[in-house]
């Protein structure tokens, strides 16, 4: 009936939490204790709850059960899936209250946010650089490793990045005519 009547009585006294079912403020407050009970055996991965690890194993066997109708996408969540399809649609309700940015995804939103406030968490631990995205500071942990997985299929070009990848294609190949 708590479901029907939206009625939340079960509540975390750390954060703004609220739930119908008594054993969902249990799973809860895992997150604040830092219990993590499911563990994958393959990786280090642990998890709070169950669900989230049944998901992570997902990555390990490469298996994607939730397909848009309109292309060719495939991912391992639901939530990935609804996000995708605001791009067919192109509804964006994710919006910025200090500018005109909009986006398909709240995470999107937040890194947007740090453009704002200059907030930069992600380091690296062998140099001054920090970055407001992650996939940022992988690449850029890429030019201490020396790793240049990116080649050119024309000439001998490696790089680190796919965006340096790009720059040199449009710069070297796109004059030449090759």
């Amino acid at each position: 009936m708590l479901i029907h009547t939206g009625d939340k009585p079960f509540c975390c006294k750390l954060c703004d939490y609220k739930c119908t079912i008594n054993i969902n403020l249990v799973k809860h407050m895992r997150t604040h204790a830092g219990v993590k009970p499911f563990a994958c055996k393959l990786c280090n991965y642990k998890s709070a709850r169950n669900s989230n690890l049944v998901t992570h194993m997902r990555t390990h066997t490469g298996i994607k059960p939730f397909a848009c109708k309109l292309c060719d996408y495939k991912c391992t969540k639901s939530r990935s899936l609804v996000a995708h399809m605001r791009t067919h649609t192109g509804i964006k309700p994710f919006a910025c209250k200090l500018c005109n940015y909009k986006s398909i995804t709240n995470s999107h939103l937040v890194t947007h946010m740090r453009t704002h406030t200059g907030i930069k968490p992600f380091a690296c631990k062998l140099c001054d650089y920090k970055c407001t995205k992650s996939k940022s500071l992988v690449a850029h942990m890429k030019t201490h490793s020396g790793d240049k997985p990116y080649s050119c299929k024309i000439c001998e070009y490696k790089c680190a990045k796919q965006s340096s990848l790009r720059k040199h294609n449009m710069g070297a190949h796109t004059t030449t005519g090759e």
